[in-house]
């Protein structure tokens, strides 16, 4: 295939903004030119370990197995359940979650500080109690720090398989650092810095993990029900299989979800190497300005 024939870049183009749109939501473009093209210092600088992972396709397979993950604390999920509104406008909580992420990976020191002020007074709101009878509230830190590591765990798993360019020993502890620059400015105390850390802290929370009636409905609509047109279900699905591939087994036991070993190494990973490539080729990622 050429490549550089005119059908070939507009069908990039038609794929990537699509892709976009969908992410990023109608204020994607005026985002994305803020966040990556307003001059000023930065949290963390163009050779940051959280810039190659957070650039990354492989961050679709990522979200997918946080999303999942998160679900099996009882606490975390009866807050999403009751304030996300994942089920009415999923596509809206992508699109801030997306937001978030960009604004304090690549934009400017006084963007990110914007965006996390914004989420902690969300936080402050969100509050309430469980079926059970247990109250949450989403400023708890021992709650944040669950759903941090989780996705810290999650992104950086997935970038390893997925990434285009896969972290050495050093750059993942980099990137748990980096990330946890982020987590103290949300409000979580003593966030891990390296692997070995990340590590012992979701051991620690095993004792508080259960698959409840929400978690399995959660993973039914992420898996089997996402709001999507009929020509993208099956790279979805792709995606979607290559999360749950990258969950521990543990985890996949409190979901109830199949461990395929053979299957997943013949036909999951090459498939969601093919889709996260593509994906990467709609959507490169845009030239940063950093100016100090």
């Amino acid at each position: 295939m050429d490549v550089s024939a005119p059908w070939v870049a507009g069908l990039r183009e038609r794929l990537g903004s699509s892709l976009f749109s969908r992410v990023a939501g109608p204020a994607g473009p005026a985002n994305r030119a803020r966040i990556h093209g307003a001059p000023g210092a930065r949290w963390f600088g163009p050779d940051r370990p959280i810039r190659t992972v957070h650039g990354d396709a492989s961050m679709f397979v990522g979200g997918l197995r946080a999303l999942l993950l998160q679900s099996l604390h009882p606490l975390a999920m009866a807050a999403v359940a009751a304030h996300s509104g994942y089920r009415g406008d999923p596509w809206g909580r992508l699109q801030r979650t997306s937001t978030f992420l960009a604004e304090t990976t690549f934009g400017t020191a006084d963007d990110a500080q914007i965006a996390v002020d914004r989420v902690r007074s969300v936080h402050r709101h969100v509050l309430g109690t469980t079926t059970a009878g247990d109250s949450y509230h989403a400023s708890d830190p021992h709650l944040l720090t669950w759903v941090h590591i989780a996705e810290v765990d999650s992104f950086l798993r997935a970038h390893q398989l997925y990434g285009a360019h896969p972290l050495n020993a050093e750059g993942c502890d980099g990137y748990v650092a980096d990330t946890a620059r982020v987590a103290q400015a949300l409000g979580i105390e003593n966030p891990p810095r390296n692997q070995s850390e990340l590590a012992d802290r979701l051991a620690a929370y095993r004792p508080e993990l259960r698959a409840t009636q929400e978690a399995r409905d959660a993973t039914l609509f992420i898996l089997l029900h996402p709001p999507l047109p009929w020509i993208a279900r099956s790279p979805y699905a792709v995606l979607a299989a290559a999360a749950v591939s990258l969950l521990p087994p543990w985890a996949r036991n409190l979901l109830s979800l199949p461990c395929l070993p053979h299957i997943e190494e013949i036909l999951v990973r090459p498939a969601g190497h093919a889709v996260t490539r593509t994906i990467r080729w709609a959507m490169p990622a845009p030239p940063l300005r950093h100016v100090e």
